[in-house]
């Protein structure tokens, strides 16, 4: 049986990379791009392309690799080890504002950016892979899960409710309090994700292969849950990415700026953080949910359907400050469907990886975990980077002027720029929440 410590140690990995950096790079980055760092709304989005292009390839290398590791301190942990403070300091090189022109801020978010993919996921695959050699007992799996869930969305919470009153404290620009935040969370990713490292245990030797062979990589595209689940795991980032990407843009251009009610800043990050803590708690409740459903499918297709209906509702909110607390509730509403299918999906993938190694008589769980990160990733920055351009074809114009260096915005359609935003914060989702259901009800495990 493994300890609460242990099982806390593991929530701390996410809490790092889920709660910490890639909620800031999700919810964050797209404005930060275009209205603080300077750069255009075309290359905001064609650097997401790219990135995601780059993690088709790096992300099944990584768990390919992550799987043939061997070291005293195991398979999987060495990486969160050896790669937290790359981690941390990449991420606070990346919200550093360099006083340069358009040619040298592109360079610079490019670079930065890929160092910042490939060193989350040489962190993030082993990781996920983690859960698959830390127990054996399927119970226990959806209780890592879940606290998995719980520190990332704990953290998360943390994190979105902070950020304007630490902007408000450091001072300065906006480029200065991006720079100093940044760094400060940057070392605290680092200490958690160290922590996680030594606070965990891998009970469970991986069936290896003999040598290094592209056939792992052929028997995922013949592993039909893979496939559906893969599937799914792009569809819950690009759920979460619409909205997360697009949640600056709603606060500045639909509701005229931050919201004060009662002393209470609600900013972007304030506003999603009312989701976060329901999450986190529904993330905790899911493993006696989906008990008391019956199955891991049939918890998910609920928890995708309460997605569906509070996305649409939302449309039909008046775009007026006066009903911020009906647009918060809706929010809560929506993520309560969130925190029930988050940790299920992880808990599928160790489920996907022990039928793979009973059908193929080797341990593939770095490369499948691998999937899953990759999945992540695809779907927040793709969706990301299409908020950028539909956001750039109804009229929102961003750059860096090449003689002073300074941040350009201009809206050429208001109202059509409303009306993006606020479809894209409901109906984009809700669509994708649909395609999310049909995929789980067509998915094989029937767990």
């Amino acid at each position: 049986m493994a300890s609460l410590k242990e099982k806390i140690g593991y929530a701390l990995g996410d809490a790092a990379a889920g709660g910490i950096t890639w909620k800031i790079m999700s919810i964050a980055f797209p404005l930060f791009f275009t209205n603080v760092f300077g750069l255009t709304v075309a290359d905001t989005a064609t650097l997401m392309l790219i990135a995601r292009m780059f993690d088709v390839v790096t992300d099944p290398l990584m768990g390919s690799l992550a799987d043939r590791t061997q070291s005293r301190w195991g398979t999987y942990r060495p990486w969160l080890i050896f790669g937290a403070v790359p981690l941390g300091l990449i991420f606070a090189l990346l919200l550093y504002t360099p006083d340069f022109g358009p040619v040298g801020k592109r360079i610079y978010a490019y670079t930065l950016y890929l160092l910042m993919m490939a060193v989350y996921t040489a962190v993030n695959v082993p990781y996920g892979s983690l859960l698959g050699v830390m127990t054996d007992n399927d119970n226990e799996k959806n209780q890592f899960s879940s606290f998995r869930m719980v520190g990332a969305y704990a953290m998360g919470f943390v994190t979105l409710l902070s950020f304007p009153y630490l902007q408000k404290m450091v001072g300065g620009s906006e480029a200065h309090q991006y720079a100093v935040l940044g760094a400060g969370f940057g070392i605290l990713a680092a200490v958690m994700t160290l922590a996680c490292g030594f606070l965990t245990k891998e009970r469970l030797k991986p069936v290896r292969a003999e040598k290094f062979s592209f056939r792992p990589f052929a028997d995922l595209f013949k592993n039909k849950p893979w496939i559906y689940l893969t599937l799914i795991g792009i569809c819950t980032n690009f759920f979460n990415g619409f909205r997360y990407a697009v949640a600056g843009y709603l606060l500045e251009y639909c509701l005229h700026g931050d919201v004060t009610v009662s002393g209470l800043i609600i900013n972007y990050t304030v506003f999603m953080t009312f989701g976060e803590v329901t999450c986190m708690i529904f993330g905790g409740v899911s493993p006696k949910f989906t008990e008391w459903i019956g199955s891991k499918q049939k918890a998910f297709m609920v928890a995708a359907l309460i997605c569906v209906i509070f996305s649409v509702a939302f449309f039909f909110v008046p775009m007026d400050p006066a009903y911020i607390w009906v647009m918060v509730a809706i929010v809560i509403l929506t993520s309560i469907g969130v925190g029930l299918y988050s940790p299920l999906l992880w808990s599928m993938y160790a489920d996907v990886a022990d039928y793979a190694t009973e059908k193929n008589g080797t341990s593939s769980t770095g490369l499948i975990f691998s999937s899953g990160t990759m999945a992540q990733k695809f779907g927040t920055a793709i969706s990301g980077s299409l908020v950028a351009l539909f956001l750039g074809l109804a009229g929102f114009v961003s750059g860096t002027d090449a003689a002073t260096g300074q941040t350009i915005v201009t809206i050429t359609d208001e109202e059509s720029v409303r009306s993006m935003v606020w479809a894209l914060f409901s109906l984009f989702p809700a669509a994708i929440a649909l395609i999310m259901m049909f995929l789980i009800y067509k998915y094989p495990i029937k767990k």
